[in-house]
């Protein structure tokens, strides 16, 4: 009983502090962001604007609801709520101590599972807003989500045959001397490409468009649900860099581990600021065209490397 105490404590407390990093990781995006566009970021509340974030979510979390009369009432109000719901069950598979919260045998499935949920977010929120700009970013991010989850499926299954195990505490056993950053530079890449693309980032947010579509998907959100909606994107932006690091790095120490996450955020806040909106058509053609067929040529690889190597 008290280890399962110990651990709910755990789990509690790296909550908090994702919420904290989520809050600094803004504001690090925000001063960035300024230097690439030579202007000054927040430096106005508290010492260089370090209480920035804090004033915002004040703001939005005290901000009015008001009632959108044309919305489907149940389904506009609770996709922020499944939203951050599904992003606490993914943080369950953080390591502590580089072991997993729950180690469950299957769990890189149920990752899977939870990760392919994010399109049913964005159709409830959009759809339930019943306004023009969230449906037509609805369509664009359904589309983009579930065409670029199948080969990030493939690139997860190649790495679980090369470690005969779907659990993802063996990500990092399997690399304690060897790391598939190596072995696997070049699907490392498509992953990135993938990730960006499934987070709804600079240069893939098309179900965000600003120029276009006003803000997508989440046009009709203020106050508190959006605030939720945005917590939840970036708790994802900081999940999907420490799935990385497991994906391709593995095994390491404390501090070398938190260096590469640090690393892996700076490269998704500076390919924001360097590169401007790719072109939908070109992102679609990019998922079918390039990367799906890469992602099976390289799992076919693998097969049959095991093959041969069992033989």
């Amino acid at each position: 009983m008290i280890i399962y105490m110990n651990m709910f404590i755990n789990f509690y407390m790296l909550i908090i502090l994702i919420f904290i990093s989520v809050a600094y990781f803004t504001i690090l995006e925000r001063k960035i962001l300024g230097y690439i566009q030579e202007r000054k970021g927040p430096n106005k509340v508290g010492i260089l604007g370090i209480f920035q974030p804090f004033s915002d979510a004040i703001k939005l979390f005290l901000k009015e609801y008001f009632y959108i009369s044309k919305s489907n009432f149940i389904y506009f109000y609770f996709s922020p709520i499944m939203a951050m719901f599904m992003l606490f069950l993914m943080w369950i598979f953080y390591p502590m101590g580089m072991k997993m919260f729950f180690n469950m045998e299957y769990s890189m499935l149920i990752l899977l599972c939870l990760m392919s949920l994010n399109s049913y977010v964005i159709m409830m929120s959009g759809w339930s807003s019943k306004s023009n700009y969230p449906m037509l970013g609805v369509l664009r991010g359904v589309a983009q989500v579930l065409s670029y989850e199948v080969s990030l499926i493939f690139m997860f299954f190649s790495i679980s045959l090369l470690i005969e195990s779907f659990n993802m505490y063996m990500f990092f056993k399997f690399q304690y001397n060897f790391k598939f950053f190596y072995m696997l530079y070049f699907m490392m890449l498509m992953f990135i490409l993938s990730f960006l693309a499934e987070l709804n980032r600079i240069p893939f947010d098309f179900i965000e468009g600003e120029s276009e579509l006003v803000s997508g998907f989440n046009t009709e959100y203020y106050g508190i649900g959006f605030a939720m909606l945005f917590l939840s994107e970036y708790m994802s932006i900081i999940f999907f860099c420490f799935l990385f690091i497991e994906m391709f790095f593995g095994f390491m120490s404390k501090i070398m581990f938190i260096f590469l996450m640090m690393m892996v955020m700076l490269l998704i806040i500076i390919i924001r600021g360097a590169f401007p909106r790719y072109r939908y058509d070109k992102l679609m053609d990019m998922s079918w065209n390039i990367l799906l067929p890469f992602s099976m040529l390289i799992y076919l690889i693998i097969n049959i490397y095991k093959f041969y190597m069992f033989m």
